[in-house]
């Protein structure tokens, strides 16, 4: 949801940072690299009750989120593998961030509420799946109501606000399923409108089907000729 309406807006701030930080020799992976290492940080915090210090190093961890692109395109060094390396550590932070949550409800709660956080994750690393394999297959699958953005800044309040921190959990997991039915629903009618033919989606021309059929043909019409050639001898 912010992905798509705020791009914009967010890019006329992030840019002239990004092209800073390039004339200062700051490369894409390395913010990449840092926002892993403050990720792993703020697991660490959250999951050893500094809840506060948690959410500082959160902040942290999702500016070097925000201007690696930035950097990048300062830099002329935008590429595919820097594009896969930020989805990766994207998918990595993602799991610190959940596994430190997990850890600090499995020290404070009792019972198996400690698992909530490792539900959210699997729902937010289902979206991320759901875009990456639909993006593979040249569909659209962005969008939704809880995307990576929403989620980072509701963990932030979270946080901030830790007496709430199940609740929120529970909203969090609810709309990330529901942004995986939008995301199912959104490729499934851009599939079923580009939706081939047969015997093109059983990867075959047209042409291609009718020649077994055209071989078997002229199979049977060779065996009904031999009959009749041996017909015709037996009767000389």
């Amino acid at each position: 949801m912010f992905d798509g309406n705020w791009r914009d807006p967010v890019a006329k701030v992030t840019d002239p940072v990004g092209r800073g930080l390039s004339r200062l020799g700051v490369s894409a992976d390395m913010l990449t690299t840092l926002g892993i290492v403050t990720a792993g940080a703020a697991a660490w915090a959250i999951g050893d009750n500094h809840l506060g210090l948690g959410f500082f190093l959160m902040i942290l961890t999702g500016l070097p989120d925000l201007l690696d692109g930035a950097v990048a395109k300062a830099s002329g060094t935008s590429s595919v593998r820097g594009a896969f390396y930020d989805s990766t550590s994207d998918r990595i932070a993602d799991a610190l961030t959940f596994g430190g949550v997990s850890w600090y409800l499995a020290s404070n709660e009792p019972g198996r509420i400690s698992l909530l956080p490792v539900a959210v994750m699997g729902a937010a690393m289902l979206i991320s799946y759901q875009r990456a394999k639909a993006e593979s297959l040249g569909f659209d699958a962005k969008g939704g109501i809880m995307e990576r953005a929403e989620r980072f800044i509701v963990m932030c309040i979270a946080l901030v606000f830790n007496q709430f921190l199940i609740p929120i959990l529970w909203a969090m997991l609810i709309l990330t399923l529901i942004t995986a039915v939008q995301r199912f629903a959104k490729v499934w009618k851009q599939a079923t409108v580009l939706q081939p033919a047969p015997s093109v989606r059983l990867g075959r021309s047209p042409r291609a089907d009718r020649r077994p059929r055209a071989r078997r043909a002229e199979r049977l019409e060779a065996m009904r000729s031999r009959r009749t050639e041996t017909r015709n001898a037996r009767r000389r």
